[in-house]
């Protein structure tokens, strides 16, 4: 038996074994070789529950197996970490950063100071309520401006794919909420940059927060609503306290890119790093279609809970995208101003959108 030690890290993260066997027969002398198996930690903050972490586990892994098994030359030894087992939600990026996991799901809108570039979608509201077109939208922004994969360099992780697990941000509300103006005065619980979308709305005040904690902060009262997607709410059962849905259809968001540890990529063989970035640009298209399919089931199924469902004006939905700031302006000049190619990227997002056939209700490119 001879061992390969592909990594030696204080978390002795990953390591290789390659067996061989000598069979000796009187015809000669033959060797059989096993594949060489690699240890891999998969990491999310979020419990196995959460769409995405479920077909990380039920998806993304199998098709990495599957496609490997082709070669025979290597196998991963998957070991999975989530729900806070290694980090909380908020600490994906630092995880695989310090290399307590080598492979995982970074939530990017709770690091909007560390990766800019990944909210590009979220201040570009009411253009698509369609994951799938925000993904690969966003996706090839990020394959063709290399200024997402220099971010998570900066982080100690390469970039694989962008996901957007949320089919569009809808408003959930202790007490009905019917019209724009019904807004005003309401503490709203979001994450990163949709807090901004209530800045035009006289009275309404973004408190930050995260999916794992919306439930309590609507059933203490520190909010009166949350933004988050119908998935999401049949998931937490946003229903129990938040029986009021304005489908105000704000928009998909890209929230979570796959990542490597860089140490780690560094050491793993071509055709396996091959694999990875295939099977996440699968990922990427495969959660997007989930979220998309789910979305009127979950719908429905918030109102069995008890959920009661408007949809909010073209009107309204006009209004309130005039009330915002020009956020998406003020992101990209804050990345022009630090040398990366912010309008470049927001003109090249909202163009392939358009070219995808989304009419957005503010451009915010033409702006600039």
């Amino acid at each position: 038996m001879f061992t390969t030690l592909i990594k030696s890290s204080r978390h002795g993260l990953i390591a290789a074994s390659l067996a061989t066997a000598a069979l000796t027969t009187p015809l000669g002398t033959s060797s059989v070789s096993a594949a060489e198996t690699i240890n891999m930690i998969a990491i999310d903050g979020y419990p196995a529950r959460a769409m995405w972490v479920k077909e990380f586990t039920g998806f993304f892994i199998p098709r990495v197996n599957e496609e490997l098994k082709k070669s025979g030359n290597y196998e991963i030894n998957w070991q999975e970490a989530y729900g806070g087992q290694i980090v909380k939600p908020r600490g994906v990026l630092e995880g695989i950063k310090l290399g307590l996991g080598d492979i995982g799901i970074v939530t990017t809108i709770f690091h909007n100071s560390k990766l800019p570039s990944q909210g590009i979608s979220a201040v570009t509201p009411f253009i698509a309520a369609d994951a799938r077109a925000v993904a690969k939208a966003v996706d090839e922004i990020a394959k063709e401006f290399p200024q997402m994969a220099k971010e998570l360099d900066n982080e100690n992780q390469v970039y694989l794919a962008t996901g957007v697990v949320l089919d569009t941000y809808q408003m959930f509300s202790k007490t009905p909420i019917n019209s724009l103006a019904d807004l005003k005065g309401k503490k709203v619980a979001g994450a990163g940059y949709n807090l901004r979308y209530l800045e035009g709305i006289d009275g309404a005040a973004g408190v930050r927060g995260g999916l794992p904690n919306f439930y309590n902060m609507l059933q203490t009262g520190v909010v009166d609503a949350a933004m988050l997607w119908p998935e999401a709410a049949k998931t937490f059962k946003i229903a129990e306290v938040a029986p009021y849905m304005l489908k105000a259809d704000l928009g998909a968001v890209n929230s979570k890119t796959v990542t490597v540890n860089k140490d780690v990529w560094k050491k793993l063989p071509d055709e396996v790093k091959s694999v990875l970035q295939k099977v996440a640009v699968e990922y990427r298209d495969h959660v997007a279609s989930v979220a998309m399919d789910r979305a009127g089931a979950s719908l429905e199924a918030y109102k069995k809970g008890g959920g009661t469902v408007v949809e909010m004006s073209v009107s309204d939905r006009e209004a309130w995208a005039k009330s915002m700031p020009n956020i998406a302006a003020d992101w990209a000049k804050k990345l022009d101003g630090a040398g990366a190619p912010g309008s470049d990227m927001l003109k090249a997002y909202s163009g392939k959108l358009k070219a995808a056939g989304f009419t957005p209700v503010r451009d915010w490119a033409s702006e600039l």
